[in-house]
This record gives structure tokens, sequence and C-alpha cells, in this order.
């Protein structure tokens, strides 16, 4: 780590004359004359000029009194994936339900079907594009599955945190037998997928159209076997209780949570695990039954946001607009939302201790806005005030 003590200090780039929001501590962390500095891509400093060391840089660079946050974090996405699933949009649309177009073969498994068709390259290539809106919003870090991701982290500047969703979907040749599958998934794929070291956490669909808590609770089982860090998809059409199945293993994130209870809620604070919020999947599956926010602040769950992208249920590639959403749908405050895909988004992945915070010692991740408060991230829709994304101090 590199210490906040004054002196001279040398560094590869600054930025300098900005106002900054931090996000350390419980708010924004507001320093309305401030600075940041970076040497081999972590930085060194950021904080008020008038505690700053004397900073001999290489380059500075005047940001004119533009404000600068950590880079954006989307915490939960399904960005890498085959064919689109439009026909579905317009069946919701004459009235069919998301539950009775995955009972008839639609849903999670026809996207399935479809990525399983598509060659890597291909996946990638397909993926790139939400990618670039991503990284065109200041987003610096992403969540994804597999070896397609892995790709992606090679052939743009952003950090790719990897999970396996193998308990997310039946697929066809499991002939509907839900316990054969998952006794495959323990035995075979999760122990592959370890070896192979191509996922940072283990991800499963707690729910009716997927699986119960007891296959769930076997899945991870065999992630601890394997020292991996687990999430959960819970509570986002019935409560089954996967949020306190979740705690109970200390899983980094709970997803979705419109149906949880008080119980689920405090088994969640008891944990510190963080409570990830996909308002985009809430408006465009036109859901109704909204997460129990004030609950979640009652109990000082932790609040994360993020874009949910998917081909399904959250068409969605960007984290500003998601932060209206959670907003205008979910109540949440500025302050709420600008944590929730900074700062809590790091925390859901378990990479707190590297990105999400303007902090000595993490990476140099930046987005440089071009705004007169923080609030315009939140308030607009459908405009992008980025100026510059940095990442890694480049």
């Amino acid at each position: 780590m590199y210490s906040h003590n004054k002196g001279r200090m040398q560094c590869d780039r600054l930025w300098k004359n900005a106002r900054l929001a931090t996000l350390t501590g419980e708010g924004l962390g507001i320093v309305e004359s401030g600075l940041v500095a970076a040497r081999d891509g972590r930085i060194v400093f950021a904080g008020a000029v008038a505690d700053a060391p004397t900073l001999d840089a290489a380059e500075a660079i005047d940001c004119a009194g533009r404000w600068i946050t950590p880079g954006l974090v989307d915490c939960h996405t399904h960005i890498v994936y085959g064919g689109n699933r439009a026909h579905e949009f317009e069946l919701r649309l004459a009235g069919a339900s998301y539950e009775e177009i995955a009972r008839a073969g639609g849903g999670i498994v026809s996207t399935m079907r479809a990525t399983r068709a598509a060659t890597e390259e291909a996946l990638v290539a397909s993926a790139l594009p939400r990618v670039d809106a991503l990284i065109g919003e200041g987003v610096t870090t992403i969540l994804k599955s597999l070896r397609a991701a892995r790709r992606i982290g090679e052939v743009r500047p952003l950090s790719v945190t990897t999970t396996f969703l193998g308990a997310h979907a039946l697929p066809p040749e499991a002939i509907g037998d839900k316990d054969s599958y998952i006794a495959t998934v323990c035995d075979e794929m999760l122990p592959a997928v370890a070896k192979a070291g191509l996922a940072d956490a283990v991800d499963a669909f707690c729910e009716g159209i997927a699986f119960t808590p007891q296959q769930v609770e076997r899945v991870f089982e065999a992630a601890k076997a394997r020292g991996l860090r687990v999430k959960l998809h819970a509570e986002q059409l019935s409560n089954l209780h996967g949020a306190s199945l979740a705690a109970r293993y200390g899983a980094l994130s709970a997803d979705h949570l419109e149906h949880v209870d008080e119980q689920g809620v405090k088994a969640l604070s008891a944990s510190g695990t963080v409570a990830v919020l996909l308002p985009g999947a809430f408006y465009f599956v036109r859901e109704t039954h909204k997460p129990p926010v004030e609950l979640l602040r009652q109990h000082g769950v932790r609040i994360a946001l993020a874009s949910d992208s998917n081909p399904g249920t959250s068409p969605l590639t960007s984290l500003l607009l998601a932060m209206n959403m959670g907003a205008t749908l979910f109540r949440l405050t500025v302050d709420e939302c600008l944590a929730g895909v900074t700062r809590e988004a790091a925390r859901a992945l378990g990479c707190l201790d590297s990105v999400g915070t303007l902090e000595a010692g993490k990476w140099c991740d930046l987005a440089i806005w071009d705004i007169e408060r923080p609030a315009e991230l939140v308030y607009r829709m459908g405009f992008n005030p980025l100026h510059a994304r940095v990442w890694r101090g480049r």
C-alpha cells in the first residue's frame, strides 16, 4: 500500500483541479478541491489538494473542475451469449408470463441452446458491442461467466471477474431430472472449472423454474470444498428463502430479492452478504413486487445495483440508466445509487480491496464526468456525461 504521508512523491500521472467522489466511508466522500495521482497503474494519492504531498508527475491532466468517481463496476451481467430473445418480448407483450415462456422451452434454455451453437470467437464478437457500451459509460470492472469472458478481458481495457453458472437452468439433455443434473454439476463440471481456474465464484438460480434450496446447497457445498466463493440469484419470482441460504454460506451477494422477507434480510445483514438489486429486470418483465429497500436499510444490508445485462429479462447495457431506474422504481437515494455501482458493487464481487473507491493502493480506475453535481449521473436518462475513462492509470 502507498502512504498518504506528506513529503515528495513520484508518480506517472496526476489529475488535478478536480472534484472527487471518493466513495470512502459510508457516503460519497466528497472532496471539492482534489486530485488523484497514480504510479504503476495504482493510486498513490486521492484527496484534497491541501493534504497532498509534493508530487513529481511525468504527466499532469487539468480536469477543469470536472468530477472524478471510481470507475463503475457492473457486478451482475450475462453479457456473453448467443442469439437474442426479441420474440419472447413480443410474447410477453401479448400476455405470456416469464414463467410460462420458460416452462414452454424458452427463457434461459433457449439462450443456452444458441450459446452452445456459437463458437467462442462468435460469442466474443457479439459481446464486444455490449461491452463497449458499458465501457463508454465509465465501467471498468464487470462480472461475467467463464472462457469467452476471460477473452474479453484480453481484448478490452477492462477487469473481468468470472462466475460459474452451471446451476442456472436445466439443459434439454437432462430430460427433466434436476437432481441428476445437479450431481453432474457438482461431480464433473465444477471440479473441471476449478482445475482450469476459469471461475472466481459459483452462482446458482434458486427459484421454482430453476433449482430448489436443497439442490443449490449441494452446489454450494461442492464450491466450498474447492475454495470458491458463492453468489445466488434469489427471491426474484417467489420466496424460497434463498437469501437465508446464501447468507448461511457467506455468499458475496444475493441478487434480485424482490420477494425476500425480513428473516432473509436479517440473515443477509448478519453475514455481510450484499443485496444486488436489478431494476432493469424488474422493469423489463413488468414485475410489480418491489424489493424491500426500507427493510434492507433498517438492517444495514449493503445495496449494490447492476445491469443484469441478458437477452431475456434485461437487455440493458447502461449502468447510468440502471441507477436512474434504481432511484425511480425502488426509491434509492443518489448516494445509494452511486455507491451501488462503485463501492458496493466491488464488495459484491469480492474485489473491494482493489477497486470501487478512490484510495491509495487500489487500481487507478477512474471515471471523469462533465457534471455540476453527482446527482446528474442518476437524474438523466439517455445522456452520457462521461468526459474520460481511466483504467489502471491509462
